[in-house]
């Protein structure tokens, strides 16, 4: 996991528990074939890097209702 990208998508969601939350259903999906919404950086990059950064730039939000 690169620390930088954890660091970034921090910065867009701050409650940690909502975040891994987010982190581990992306990653569930990408690992069943969804297509991600970033383009990888290289083609062995890990599916949590690739899930950070689709939440660093904004290309998944998280919608919590009460």
């Amino acid at each position: 996991m690169n620390s930088e990208l954890l660091e970034q998508a921090k910065e867009r969601i701050p409650c940690v528990p909502v975040l891994v939350n987010m982190v581990s259903k992306r990653v569930r999906q990408l690992n069943s074939g969804f297509q991600p919404y970033v383009r990888p950086e290289s083609w062995d990059e890990e599916k949590v890097d690739t899930a950070l950064r689709e939440i660093a730039q904004g290309k998944i939000i998280a919608e919590i209702g009460f």
